[in-house]
């Protein structure tokens, strides 16, 4: 963008700004900030963004001019490297005085702003030409690619209109569980209709933004819902609300499209460990916890993660990590090669006795089901997959589903509650569509009805569906719909080397050691998984994986970024959350949606002894990084809050009892005979592992009792 041609910003901020940022980021052999394209992105973000631009930068650039004319009776502009350099440095000191905003905020803003508009992607308005990814050694894309992106085939979507009166089973939620629950159903011969707040999107849709996506949602996201008129709030323990948005990170946010997260996810195929189902058992029930065995076993389930497993597509070693329990057979695919990091962190833990093998992943290592393998690209979490590779509910299971014919699928449109009768029997769902600005509504009729919508938004479904025979919400009668609401604590450490570790291969999680999931001493609660993180986006290294005292602008902080992407790696993991009941999902009681029903209303906290496994966690993690050669290591997480995010689980647990839980062990809810929960919320506890291949287990052991009653 030529600043002169700007019709927003004023000339004299656009002449300050061009100088501060291309200090920030100066030119060298690599373009400064202004030659990577970042004013383009700075006009961006204050139209975008007026408040910020209007409260903090604007304010903060005039005070360096004034001081600049102060001080040097010239402008910011006009000043030499080296004074722009040290009037920088005492904004960032916060050792100027009488500004009418917070310096160390404005130059943290700032700094930041500017960061983003040099690494982010094209979409997020600046580094047109990716520069400044060549200069780290970031590179996006397929590998080898000389063709287009993959397509996926249009899922074939029914209107309004074109659907039934009644279906012998409607699945709110196409994500993981539903998809499974639609694909099961349907081929028994039974009439499904799948219904899915979220949109059916094409991989062109979904996009690159790399910082509007569920791996950085800083601005936005590139599923859904959208941000008008899909809010939720978090509850204050004096009563307060606080209203919070689809991309803000205390909104939990999983991704609502169909195949729901599994349309942009990571992918890690992890079985919960046969001790995950008895953890009460195993370590008692510590004060102020809901902490309780499974009603089901390992064994068990075995036979459905085998299912999910050859069905739904994992690439993995089978030998590896027997912790996780006996397997009847290996996996369908062999896993994917190993990675330069990966065996830079096989030699640290065969030096520490640790047993290490590959991370399963729903992904394909090999061609399959007609689709590709792997590209190996460095986009993978928090987006769609390039090639199609990545298993998911949208490419797998709704596809079988579909092709049965006895499978309608209905998108942008909302479950508004269930239909019941005396609160024995649910008799179908109530639907809401908007469209050129009006509202529409329609009853269906259903012989079952499957809640798959995730943990926090099937709380919200049954809570709104209240009627005289159950006021507070269907199943809630002993008060447990939406209670112990957990995701994962995640903790881990970050380590700099003195030679590359990073190789470019995708999706990077390669490697893991599942020896601290369990037995861990000194009183600790469970464990949890360790394992190389996925390919860092660059912005990503800019605000999660820098060193804390690495230099973060100039010519330093410019040749940190050069320097250090390439040579870090980062080890994290989830650990076995301990729920708490004060953990949970309401309905807001003042705010609503734009259908006018009561938002999801937030609130709690994470157990105590949650914080205490992942502080052991972190240690674990440091301890790799150095037997690994890591020069300089340092501790990332754990982090406190609500923990209810992309691994939401546990606000519909089953259970023998009614009065500690909402289903019984087959995924039904108490009371009733025709009415299902097919996802997360049905989680006792949430593993020390990413648990999308329990739920895809769950839904195939549901779905298998659903179609015996028929």
């Amino acid at each position: 963008m030529n600043p002169n041609n700007s019709n927003h910003l004023a000339n004299d901020i656009l002449g300050i700004l061009e100088a501060a940022a291309n200090r920030l980021i100066p030119g060298d052999a690599w373009p400064s900030a202004t030659e990577g394209g970042v004013l383009g992105y700075l006009e961006r973000r204050s139209v975008e963004d007026p408040g910020t631009w209007t409260e903090w930068i604007e304010p903060g650039l005039r005070e360096l001019e004034a001081g600049a004319v102060a001080r040097h009776g010239r402008s910011f502009a006009e000043l030499t490297a080296e004074q722009q350099d040290d009037a920088l440095r005492e904004v960032e000191r916060q050792e100027v005085r009488d500004w009418p905003v917070d310096p160390g905020r404005f130059f943290d803003t700032l700094l930041n702003l500017v960061a983003e508009g040099y690494y982010g992607s094209p979409e997020a308005g600046g580094n047109p030409e990716q520069k400044s990814w060549e200069m780290i050694g970031f590179r996006p894309g397929v590998i080898g690619a000389s063709v287009a992106p993959v397509e996926e085939t249009d899922l074939p979507l029914r209107s309004f209109d074109e659907l039934r009166d009644r279906y012998d089973a409607v699945i709110v939620g196409a994500g993981a569980g539903g998809s499974v629950a639609a694909a099961l159903l349907a081929e028994a011969g039974m009439s499904v209709l799948v219904v899915e707040r979220g949109s059916w999107l094409r991989y062109s849709e979904v996009g690159c933004d790399h910082l509007r996506n569920h791996r950085l949602s800083h601005y936005g996201h590139n599923t859904g819902p959208s941000l008008e008129g899909n809010p939720r709030t978090m509850a204050g323990a004096d009563g307060s609300e606080r209203i919070t948005l689809p991309f803000q990170g205390d909104y939990h946010n999983n991704a609502m499209t169909a195949g729901g997260g599994t349309r942009v996810y990571g992918a890690q195929a992890w079985r919960f460990h046969p001790d995950d189902f008895r953890m009460a058992s195993r370590y008692g029930v510590p004060g102020g916890s809901s902490l309780s065995d499974w009603p089901i076993s390992y064994e068990e389930l075995e036979p459905y993660y085998d299912r999910a497993e050859w069905e739904v597509g994992v690439a993995g070693q089978g030998e590896a990590h027997s912790e996780c329990g006996r397997r009847q057979r290996p996996y369908p695919m062999p896993p994917l090669s190993r990675t330069l990091e990966t065996e830079i962190l096989a030699k640290g833990a065969a030096k520490l006795g640790w047993r290490t093998g590959p991370v399963p992943l729903l992904i394909n290592s090999v061609e399959r089901d007609g689709r590709p393998a792997c590209g190996r690209c460095g986009e993978c979490v928090g987006f769609a997959c390039p090639t199609n590779s990545k298993n998911g509910g949208h490419n797998t299971m709704l596809v079988r589903a579909i092709a049965t014919g006895n499978c309608d699928l209905i998108c942008d449109t909302i479950a508004e509650r269930v239909l019941t009768e005396g609160g024995k029997r649910a008799t179908g769902i109530r639907i809401a569509r908007e469209a050129s600005g009006s509202i529409r509504r329609r009853e269906i009729r259903a012989g079952h009805v499957v809640i798959a919508a995730g943990a926090i938004e099937s709380a919200r479904l049954l809570l709104n569906s209240a009627s005289e025979s159950e006021p507070e919400g269907i199943g809630n009668r002993n008060g447990q719909v939406g209670r112990n609401l957990q995701g994962h604590v995640y903790a881990g450490a970050c380590g700099l080397f003195d030679e590359p570790v990073q190789d470019g291969l995708g999706p990077g999680v390669s490697i893991a050691t599942l020896r601290f999931s369990h037995g861990n001493g000194d009183g600790v609660i469970g464990g949890g998984l360790l394992a190389n993180e996925f390919t860092r986006l660059p912005l990503i290294h800019w605000y999660r994986a820098v060193a804390p005292d690495a230099p973060r602008w100039g010519a330093a902080g410019k040749e940190m970024m050069r320097s250090s992407y390439l040579r870090t790696s980062q080890i994290q993991g989830p650990i076995q959350e301990i729920p708490n009941p004060e953990s949970r999902v309401r309905v807001s009681p003042t705010v609503k949606d734009r259908f006018g029903l009561p938002v999801a209303m937030l609130s709690g906290s994470i157990h105590p002894e949650s914080y205490r496994a992942a502080v052991m966690l972190g240690e674990k993690a440091e301890t790799w990084l150095r037997a690994s050669g890591a020069r300089q290591v340092w501790r990332t997480g754990p982090w406190g809050g609500l923990s209810g995010g992309q691994h939401q689980a546990g606000t519909l647990r089953m259970g023998h009892d009614p009065a500690t839980s909402v289903t019984d062990p087959s995924g039904r809810i108490h009371g009733y005979d025709n009415l299902w929960v097919s996802d997360g919320s049905v989680h006792v506890t949430n593993g020390g592992v990413n648990p999308v291949l329990t739920i895809l287990a769950l839904a195939f052991r549901t779905a298998e009792n659903i179609a015996k009653q028929g």
